[in-house]
């Protein structure tokens, strides 16, 4: 059996994990690569391996670094099953066609101010090719055996991180292969804890937070002192926020603050599509989540919610103190970067990170502090207020993940760490050989291994 690190390794974007074992090939993920030129320019090059050899697509969930290429998957040629959860599908359905019709826009504009390097810019996939993919979804159950071969089985275990997210156990050449995918918090505030695996061979552990724990503040209390601060200054409160869970999260903290009367009555925006949309996989997926149908209503009740860009525009000039939560998350594209253009340059404004941030991301930058940031071809000057709140992550922190080891019955013979930049993955590493005395590796990208 040969595992192939074609993607999230080194990195946190892009995740692809190859295998091939007696004639059967199977991708876990299939993801976008986002951040630095160089990752990016790898979702133009083709795997090493043909797409139409690939007999399975196994999802762990929606989000775009895990689901994003499968577009390009298609369309070279992969006519497999794709295996995923309910909430899965539905998240991954809303994410593709966003990220086509974002791609496309951005051709479209690049062209039209001439800002491209190429004679004429094309989207990575378009809206239509996105479509193909979706006949290919197959819905699987939590803790139920499919069959992928004859000697070939998967079963998909709640992950916590946002809905409908996996943790997937592969029974292949009589060894047990345990993909982490990305692991949520043991103590979330909407997502159930992950569930930890018992037995396993070889394991395949994301690290985007190796080398971090995540702080004791509260949150919720950050919240309310950057709001009441900036409203004071009669700003504005820009929250850059990935569309699927953590959207919905602050949706459930702002509606706490504000029924316990700690902020200010203002207008309360959700400038997220896909966000708005991903609202109804939450109440028609009760289970997944600690929500109930009631509390989703109350909550949706207080805020506005925006679709057409008309109304985006509109309120971008509405000159009145907001808060506004618009994707994307890293502001690597998305309506944030339409907000940030009017009020990067405006000192009484806020912008609040929530969420991981990855090496190249505009958040990275502005995280980073820098002076001015590039949006559609033009420098602005960031003059706003630039603040983070670490603990609304939806990532398990380094004793997170070091605890889903805790119920292990039996000693794995090798651990892979993934999804993780090298420092981060390089202190996890160390943290689980101390605790555990389990050997651990960081593949290279493009690293080959038998097992």
């Amino acid at each position: 059996m040969k595992i192939k690190f074609i993607g999230g390794a080194g990195t946190v974007t892009g995740s692809k994990t190859l295998i091939e074992s007696n004639g059967v090939t199977i991708l876990i993920d299939c993801g976008l690569f986002q951040g630095i030129k160089p990752l990016r320019e790898l979702n133009w090059e083709s795997l090493p391996v043909l797409p139409s050899t690939i007999d399975f697509v196994l999802l762990t969930h929606g989000h775009l670094d895990h689901c994003g290429w499968l577009p390009r998957l298609v369309n070279q040629g992969f006519k497999g099953k794709i295996y995923c959860t309910s909430p899965t599908k539905d998240v991954a359905k809303l994410i593709l066609l966003d990220s086509a019709k974002i791609q496309e826009e951005d051709a479209n504009r690049a062209i039209k101010e001439g800002y491209s390097k190429h004679k004429k810019a094309k989207p990575l996939y378009t809206v239509k090719e996105a479509e193909e993919v979706f006949p290919l979804f197959r819905i699987v159950k939590v803790n139920e055996v499919i069959n992928l071969d004859a000697e070939i089985e998967a079963v998909f275990t709640n992950a916590g991180h946002i809905i409908g997210a996996c943790t997937i156990d592969l029974m292949i050449e009589n060894k047990k292969l345990v993909f982490s995918g990305d692991i949520g918090r043991d103590n979330d505030a909407l997502m159930y804890a992950p569930t930890k695996p018992k037995k396993a061979d070889y394991i395949f552990l994301e690290s985007t937070y190796g080398n971090r724990i995540h702080p004791e503040t509260d949150a919720k209390f950050e919240l309310e002192t950057y709001i009441n601060n900036t409203i004071n200054k009669e700003g504005t409160i820009i929250i850059p926020s990935f569309a699927v869970e953590r959207a919905q999260t602050l949706m459930y903290l702002l509606w706490q603050l504000k029924s316990e009367g700690k902020i200010p009555n203002i207008p309360y925006i959700i400038d997220t599509p896909m966000g708005i949309r991903v609202l109804d996989v939450f109440e028609t997926n009760s289970k997944w989540h600690k929500l109930s149908k009631i509390e989703c209503i109350e909550m949706c009740k207080m805020f506005t919610l925006i679709t057409d860009y008309k109304d985006t525009i509109e309120t971008i000039y509405d000159k009145q103190p907001k808060v506004v939560i618009a994707a994307s998350g890293m502001v690597t594209g998305g309506r944030v970067l339409s907000y940030l253009e009017k009020y990067i340059v405006l000192p009484e404004t806020t912008v609040v990170m929530v969420g991981y941030q990855a090496e190249g991301t505009r958040g990275r930058k502005l995280l980073e502090g820098a002076k001015d940031v590039k949006i559609y071809g033009k420098y602005y000057e960031v003059k706003a207020k630039i603040h983070e709140i670490k603990g609304l992550s939806a990532h398990g922190d380094q004793q997170d993940l070091i605890n889903w080891f805790s119920i292990l019955e039996n000693k794995p013979k090798k651990v892979f760490l993934v999804h993780g930049e090298n420092i981060p993955a390089d202190e996890l590493r160390i943290k689980i050989n101390e605790k555990y005395g389990y050997e651990c590796v960081i593949p290279l990208m493009g690293q080959e291994f038998d097992l």
